[in-house]
């Protein structure tokens, strides 16, 4: 007997077939198999803010030809948080398929960063930090030592969170979010919300589980600001 495509791709991606059973069959709505659900969901998330955040925000900035209302400090901020885990896995020996997505992420990261300083008219100030963060890079996961690096990837979140305020207040400052990209502000909230969602699983209410509330709660500032400035603006320009 043929199976329903539907029910295929369930099955595969999102549940195991006795909780298709009981919720699609059943209608029974059972705790264990909603919590199993969500946490599958929010593993893609997941996924999808590691490896596609940051391309969308790449793009926009060579296709508009403008950094205009990107935070400089923030992004560095970013590639620092991007960076550490990447140092903790080389210097603890992680195989590369543990940590190569989040290499994808740090080189994105680090080519936005060159990008708003070349569209200030500052390129080979660009140039030159993409060399000296590559040398930087080279001599962490060559000697640093694992104490080093355990503090780095323990201080990453708070990067990040800092990354995501300073953003914000730059939005809020400018009245605008300029060239922010809506699916990269997207894709990252998603994903602060499937770790926020794993990590209180995992922790319940510990100073991770808060520091993950924090950076998710920036996530839907950052989105807020996009709709609304986008809102505004289209508001504005029907009216003229």
């Amino acid at each position: 007997m043929a199976t329903s495509p539907v029910k295929d791709f369930l099955v595969t991606y999102l549940m195991p077939e006795k909780c298709y059973e009981r919720i699609f069959v059943s209608f029974q709505l059972n705790a264990p198999c909603l919590k199993f659900i969500l946490n599958r969901i929010a593993g893609f998330w997941i996924i999808l803010d590691t490896f596609l955040a940051q391309l969308p925000q790449l793009l926009k900035i060579l296709w508009r030809g403008s950094a205009e209302g990107l935070s400089l400090t923030s992004a560095l901020l970013q590639l620092y948080a991007f960076s550490c885990p990447v140092v903790y896995a080389v210097a603890n020996n992680f195989p590369p398929f543990a940590w190569g997505e989040r290499l994808i992420t740090l080189v994105q990261t680090a080519a936005i960063v060159f990008l708003i300083l070349h569209y200030r008219g500052e390129t080979l100030k660009g140039a030159l930090f993409l060399l000296a963060y590559g040398a930087v890079m080279f001599l962490l996961g060559s000697y640093a030592a694992a104490a080093v690096a355990s503090v780095m990837q323990d201080s990453s979140l708070a990067a990040l969170i800092a990354s995501k305020g300073l953003q914000a207040g730059t939005n809020y400052k400018n009245g605008h979010t300029g060239q922010l990209s809506t699916l990269s502000v997207l894709l990252s909230w998603a994903g602060s919300l499937g770790v926020f969602f794993v990590s209180l699983q995992e922790t319940g209410s510990s100073f991770d589980t808060l520091s993950h509330t924090l950076s998710a709660g920036l996530s839907c500032v950052l989105l807020a600001q996009v709709l609304c400035y986008r809102s505004s603006s289209t508001t504005k320009k029907k009216s003229e």
